[in-house]
């Protein structure tokens, strides 16, 4: 049987009611559904090329007043408001990808400057300090909301920091600017985040998978799977994992991230035995030791 015969096979036993509910710890730990804020609204948009004309102009522009509002399929409208933070020393334009750089260059060169340097201070700080990594992103989007690159920092930054529906609403944004593949299994993953796993799935479906980098489709099945034993279908989960590159002989850079949910779906669905085999092949690939592999494939074996 193909792998996506026997993930429909799977998915229709999860939803005749085979398999139990999710425990609550199954899924991600996720923070508290945040609030609606900003997105591309006219009313927003038109604020932000106006303030960019006037910075640009060399007015002076209120703090705050690039704030916009916006809701998020039907959540509640709450105003933000953009406050400038303090720009770290070495946080300079010239760290930024060339990519990203080359869409500055059609800002004026002083705001161009500006956004650049809040957005190298954004990357910088995701990883230690996330909250202030989204206020300079933040700051940088309320400076130039029509740049895709700018309200592509702004979604990964919010991701970061927890801000679910922020995340969503801006990564939406960046995909309508550029006509890309977007970051499909971040956005994904917040719907998740959101309580919608069935969006989830449904994004998973929708994606051009062609358009995405190997790393980037491995991703998005982990998500998918989650998303499917977030719903309780576990057998789905398992199958949706699977594919040529579930190879235990295979040492690629996501191999770790695929072996270790492919055996925590395992384990999930009550497979044990499989799960430490596939627990263990995932600390062998885990290089770096990003994982508790090992851990996990300790706690489940048996105990003389």
């Amino acid at each position: 049987m193909s792998a996506d015969a026997a993930l429909d096979a799977a998915e229709g036993r999860a939803e005749a009611g085979e398999g139990g509910a999710v425990e609550a710890d199954a899924a991600p730990s996720r923070a508290a559904v945040p609030r609606a804020v900003e997105s591309e609204d006219e009313a927003g948009a038109e604020g932000s090329e106006a303030a960019e004309a006037a910075e640009a102009a060399g007015e002076d522009v209120a703090e705050g007043s690039q704030g916009s509002e916006d809701a998020v399929d039907g959540e509640e409208r709450v105003f933000t408001r953009a406050r400038t933070p303090e720009l770290p020393e070495d946080a300079d334009i010239s760290i930024l990808d060339p990519e990203v750089k080359q869409e500055l260059r059609g800002l004026p060169k002083g705001l161009a400057e500006i956004v650049g340097r809040h957005l190298a201070a954004a990357g910088m700080l995701i990883d230690s300090e996330p909250e202030l990594a989204l206020e300079h992103a933040r700051y940088a989007r309320s400076k130039a909301a029509r740049v895709a690159v700018v309200r592509e920092a702004a979604g990964l930054a919010a991701y970061h920091a927890g801000e679910w529906a922020e995340a969503l609403s801006e990564l939406r944004a960046a995909r309508r600017m550029s006509h890309g593949a977007g970051h499909v299994a971040v956005m994904a993953d917040c719907e998740r985040a959101l309580g919608r796993p069935e969006r989830a799935i449904e994004l998973a479906r929708e994606a051009q998978v062609a358009l995405l980098s190997p790393d980037e489709a491995v991703e998005l099945r982990i998500v998918a799977a989650g998303a499917r034993r977030d719903m309780g279908q576990l057998d789905a989960a398992v199958v949706a994992l699977q594919g040529d590159d579930l190879d235990e002989k295979r040492r690629e850079p996501w191999s770790a991230r695929l072996f270790y949910a492919y055996a925590d779906n395992l384990a999930a669905a009550g497979r044990t035995e499989e799960a430490v085999k596939w627990f263990l092949n995932a600390a062998q690939a885990d290089d770096d030791n990003e994982t508790d592999a090992a851990e996990r494939a300790f706690d489940l074996s048996p105990q003389d």
